[in-house]
């Protein structure tokens, strides 16, 4: 269930809230091509693949860092880039792409990667789009080395940019990357804490229609657990404003066998329908090896709306187990609020303090003191907490995270699902070898 306002008709958010209410999970590629005839037969083939799904363009790697003279100096020489340089074209290029393409019937969003994103945001009006991603932490700390404080900055423009479609009647759509800061060994409740912070960051500059993200991780009862933590922050504080969960599908070191892989996406997509989650970013079987054609998306996207289909709609669960999720993501949140009456300078005083501290994230900025490990049972913990304001929020104590233990972590889902997809090829040949 979304949020108790939805904004115009033609937006990003009230195209997921009418799926929502039909009760369709809304799936969606993360797909960019350089070339303006590939992006849009791209687009074309994800709007024409039969299933309830938004387009996306992903953005090149110089467009992310602001280097737009490079991307048009790659373009001039016939170079590949590993996406779509939407500011090096003329908006003109930009919709002939979407012409015919993107409508209120299939939105496209842009994914960036960039944490000064203004020249991005201002582009994107000009070409007629008005939903992104990004944030001002999600997008400084783990890609890039722009302080905190200039990226801070930087979004607080780009929001305002944003937010002045409203003026030539779109509704602009604003997703925090916050729930995927790194792809894997970042505990659920710093996930969510981030997402939320990031979604009231959003909605103090200006956006009225947002989107809150959360990457699978581990143990999908822990996810399950996190997700039902984001959506009851978000109602809390966000309630004014439209709303909804986007969960990305598994963002750390992927399965390499096509079955692993399947079987991974096809989790993803349970977990997205019993948490009541409105908006599914897919993977592909080919994920561990190169980046996924056209039809290698398509297939992607098919494989997890029929595993969406198959799953009963989400249920109340009084009985399921709390871990304490709820509670150190409400202790963040509460704590970097607390900070300043200005979120932005918050976010930067959380930072600089380490009360937002991203495990194994290299940014100058990052304390670096905390750790994080896959226990026993396969859930995603803490091994150490440095200066977050947990307290008594979190259970157990510190220990010490070895290389062993820290790649034993990184690989535990692509072993996981490896394993069991030759399980169940050995058990299928064994079966044909017994009715021989």
């Amino acid at each position: 269930m979304t949020g108790p306002r939805h904004p115009a008709p033609a937006s990003f958010g009230a195209f997921v809230a009418r799926a929502a209410s039909d009760g369709r999970l809304v799936v969606q590629p993360r797909m960019g091509m350089a070339d303006p005839a590939d992006m849009r037969a791209g687009l074309r083939a994800v709007r024409q693949a039969g299933v309830c799904a938004t387009g996306t363009i992903t953005l090149d790697s110089f467009t992310r860092v602001g280097d737009h003279a490079a991307a048009r100096a790659a373009l001039a020489a016939g170079d590949d880039l590993n996406g779509y340089p939407i500011v090096a074209y003329a908006p003109r290029v930009t919709r002939e792409v979407l012409d015919g393409v993107h409508d209120p019937s299939f939105p496209v969003q842009v994914r960036h990667g960039s944490a000064r994103p203004q020249d991005i945001f201002a582009k994107l009006g000009a070409c007629g789009l008005h939903a992104t991603e990004g944030g001002p932490l999600s997008y400084c700390l783990p890609y890039s080395r722009v302080p905190v404080a200039e990226a801070v900055r930087a979004w607080t423009e780009s929001c305002r940019v944003l937010a002045e479609q409203r003026a030539y009647g779109r509704e602009p759509h604003l997703e925090s990357f916050g729930g995927c800061m790194l792809g894997q060994l970042c505990p659920p409740s710093l996930l969510v804490a981030i997402s939320i912070l990031e979604g009231v960051f959003f909605r103090r500059h200006g956006l009225r229609s947002v989107s809150l993200s959360y990457a699978q991780q581990t143990h999908p009862d822990q996810d399950a657990e996190a997700v039902r933590a984001l959506r009851t922050l978000a109602g809390e504080l966000l309630a004014d404003i439209d709303w909804h969960v986007v969960l990305y599908s598994y963002m750390g070191v992927f399965p390499r066998t096509p079955g692993g892989a399947t079987a991974l996406l096809e989790e993803a997509a349970r977990l997205a329908v019993r948490t009541g989650t409105e908006r599914l970013i897919v993977k592909t079987v080919v994920e561990a090896h190169r980046i996924p054609d056209i039809a290698e998306n398509v297939a992607a996207l098919r494989v997890a709306s029929a595993a969406a289909g198959r799953t009963p709609a989400a249920t109340a669960r009084p009985d399921a187990a709390d871990t304490g999720i709820l509670a150190e993501a409400r202790a963040l949140v509460e704590a970097v609020l607390d900070l300043d009456a200005d979120l932005g300078t918050a976010l930067v005083r959380a930072v600089e303090r380490g009360y937002l501290d991203i495990p194994y994230c290299l940014h100058p900025d990052n304390v670096g003191r905390t750790r994080a490990h896959v226990d026993a049972t396969g859930r995603l913990c803490w091994s150490q907490t440095g200066a977050m304001p947990l307290g008594a929020a979190v259970r157990g104590k510190d220990e010490d995270t070895t290389a062993e233990h820290l790649l034993r972590s990184l690989t535990y889902v692509e072993r996981a699902f490896d394993d069991a997809a030759l399980e169940r090829t050995m058990t299928a040949s064994q079966r044909r070898c017994n009715s021989r």
